[in-house]
C-alpha cells in the first residue's frame, strides 16, 4: 500500500472498540441527568458495566493519528455470536484519495485499497490476510496496524474508569441526544495494574487498549465521555501526546445492538496476500 497506508482509528475492533444489556438505541428524548445524585465517577462506572454487554454496534471515528494526521472512518463491529467488522476510513492529510475499506469476516481480514493499489494487484482491488497463522498476522501489523480493527471501541471507552479522579463538565447534545459530558485523565501504567481486577473477558479487552497505546508511546490519557440518559456511552475522546506525534480521536456511537452483516469480497476480486508474501520471499 505504499505511503498511503492507513493506520486504522480505534477499531476492531478499535475497536473496539468500541455499549447495554437489551440498548437498541441511543436514549432520544431522555434527559442525560435523570440520577442528580450519582456521582461521576458511578455514572461512568454504570456506562462501562453496560458496555461490556454489548452484541454489536455502528460507529463513527474522527480526529488524529501520529504520522498519519487526520483520519475519519465509520464503521459496524458485530462482537456475538461471531466477531466481524466492515470499516472505512480516510486520511484527508495523504490526499482526496487516501482511503480504505476493511472488512473482517471469520479469521480473515480485507483490505480495499483503492485503485492505485489495485494497479499492483493484477488488477485486483482487495488484499485478503488469513489471521488464523503466526506470520499473516505479523504481516498484518505491518500494513499500517490493520489489527486494530480487532479492538472493541466500546471496551476502549471503560477505561476513563481508571481515571484517579472523574469530573462533571456539564451538558451536551450530541446528534440530537441529550448527555453529560464527564471528564478524566488515565495513567496508562497505572491503569495496567488495574487491569487484574477486572472480570477475564474484560481485562482483555481493555488490555488490547492498553498495549496499543504503550506501543505508541503514550504514558497518559486525557479522555472525556458524554453518557445518555439511558446510562450508555454515546460519544468518547481520547488524547494523548505519542512518540510520533499527537493522539486525538472521537468515536461517537450511532446505534447498540442491531445487526451487522459482514460479507467476503469476490474470490475474482481478492489476492490472497500471505501467498503473495511467499512468492515474494521465495523469489
Amino acid at each position: 500500500m505504499n505511503k498511503r497506508s492507513v493506520h486504522l482509528p480505534v477499531g476492531a475492533g478499535l475497536a473496539a472498540l468500541l455499549l447495554a444489556t437489551g440498548a437498541v438505541s441511543c436514549g432520544k428524548g431522555q434527559e442525560a441527568d435523570k440520577s442528580p445524585a450519582m456521582t461521576p465517577a458511578a455514572a461512568v462506572a454504570k456506562a462501562a458495566k453496560h458496555s461490556e454487554q454489548l452484541t454489536s454496534m455502528h460507529y463513527r471515528v474522527s480526529g488524529r493519528v501520529p504520522q498519519e494526521g487526520r483520519v475519519e472512518a465509520d464503521a459496524g463491529l458485530r462482537l456475538k455470536p461471531d466477531m466481524a467488522m466492515s470499516m472505512k476510513v480516510s486520511v484527508p492529510s495523504l490526499g482526496s484519495d487516501a482511503t480504505a475499506e476493511v472488512r473482517l469476516v471469520g479469521k480473515a481480514m480485507y483490505i480495499n485499497a483503492g485503485e492505485e493499489a489495485s494497479k499492483e494487484l493484477d488488477g485486483k482491488t482487495w488484499m485478503k490476510l488469513d489471521m488464523s497463522g503466526t506470520d499473516a498476522g505479523k504481516q498484518l501489523d505491518r500494513l499500517g496496524a490493520a489489527s486494530q480493527a480487532e479492538q472493541n471501541p466500546a471496551a476502549q471507552s471503560t477505561l476513563l474508569t481508571g481515571a484517579d479522579e472523574v469530573k462533571k463538565v456539564g451538558t451536551d447534545t450530541v446528534d440530537g441526544v441529550r448527555t453529560t459530558h464527564y471528564e478524566g485523565t488515565v495513567d496508562i501504567d497505572t491503569l495496567d495494574k488495574s487491569l487484574k481486577k477486572e472480570s477475564r473477558l474484560t481485562a482483555e479487552e481493555r488490555r488490547k487498549a492498553v498495549e496499543q497505546y504503550r506501543t505508541m508511546g503514550v504514558d497518559e490519557l486525557t479522555m472525556d465521555m458524554w453518557i445518555d440518559g439511558s446510562d450508555h456511552t454515546k460519544r468518547f475522546r481520547i488524547r494523548g501526546d505519542a512518540d510520533e506525534g499527537p493522539l486525538d480521536l472521537t468515536i461517537t456511537f450511532l446505534d447498540y445492538n442491531k445487526p451487522v452483516k459482514v460479507t467476503a469480497p469476490p474470490a475474482g476480486e481478492t489476492t490472497d496476500l500471505a501467498e503473495m508474501m511467499k512468492e515474494l520471499q521465495a523469489g
